[in-house]
This record gives structure tokens, C-alpha cells and sequence, in this order.
């Protein structure tokens, strides 16, 4: 299974992207896994929220296939303990789903249109984190979820 992390610009901390690195390194021995940024729309200091979200949505779309399992990481999306996660993610492997799309989207959220496209969405957590953070966290949980899946000592419970 591939696995693609859609992001809206860079991250700005070199010390965080260390760190993603780090787990996205790790996960290579797991599955494909890349991280596609998609640069930030341009001119958007006098657009209202809606208008922002429009714009980083119609971006956001084109670079999503039709094939592709879009799963939002959006704050109303369903909450998974680090083992249920790795439940869900041997689940979408056993029915053959071939490429998982996750995606972060800017700081205002998402778009109708790109809820009316997504599968899924999936919560991180109650709480708000900045989207450079949850790049970290979102591919910890995922290297987490392998490590599960395999048996591995990484996550302890």
C-alpha cells in the first residue's frame, strides 16, 4: 500500500522537519510514504476565510486522483487510540485499497468540495495544533501503527 501525506506549504522549522524526517525515514521499511507540499495559494491577504479555503481546496484537488482513499485529518473526524489506528490501517490493506491520501489542510480548514471528495476523516486529537505539528505527530502515529502491526517494542501499552 502507498501512502501519501498532502500538505499546504512548507514546513518552517528546520528542527521540526528533522524530526518528520526521522519517522518518514523509518516508515520506508514499512510502505511507500511521501509527503507532497502544495506551495501556499498566492494573494490571499484580502480574501475572507471561505475564499481562502476555496482556493487552497481547488489546489488541493488537483493533486488528488480519483483512485486515490482521501482521509482528512480534520478536528470532526473519528478519534483512534494508537492500536485501533493500526487496526484501521490493516483493514484498508486487507480490502486492497492500493494508495491512502491523508491530508492536512491550511489553517482554516477545508472546503466543501473537499469534504464532499474525502472518504474519511480522522481526529488527532480535541485539542489544536498548528499544521506543522501535526505533519510530526501524524507520521509518528503512523510509524506507530507498524511498529503494532509488527509486533515491534515501540509502542507500549
Amino acid at each position: 500500500m502507498n501512502i501519501k501525506l498532502l500538505v499546504i506549504g512548507k514546513t518552517d522549522s528546520n528542527l521540526l522537519q528533522q524530526l518528520i524526517e526521522v519517522y518518514q525515514n523509518r516508515l520506508q521499511f514499512y510502505t511507500k510514504y511521501h509527503v507532497e507540499i502544495i506551495p501556499e495559494a498566492k494573494n490571499t491577504k484580502n480574501l475572507t476565510f471561505t475564499q481562502q479555503k476555496a482556493k487552497e481546496g481547488e489546489l488541493l484537488l488537483k493533486n488528488i486522483t480519483p483512485s486515490e482513499y482521501l482521509i482528512l485529518l480534520d478536528e470532526r473526524g473519528k478519534e483512534y487510540t494508537s492500536v485501533d489506528f493500526s487496526v484501521f490501517l490493516q483493514k484498508k490493506m486487507n480490502t486492497g485499497v492500493k494508495q491512502i491520501t491523508f491530508v492536512i489542510g491550511g489553517a482554516f480548514g477545508f472546503c466543501e468540495e473537499v469534504y464532499k471528495r474525502a472518504n474519511e476523516k480522522i481526529s488527532l486529537s480535541k485539542m489544536t495544533f498548528s499544521h506543522q505539528m501535526i505533519r510530526l505527530f501524524f507520521t509518528e502515529q503512523l510509524y506507530r501503527a507498524f511498529t503494532i502491526l509488527n509486533n515491534e517494542p515501540y509502542h507500549h501499552q
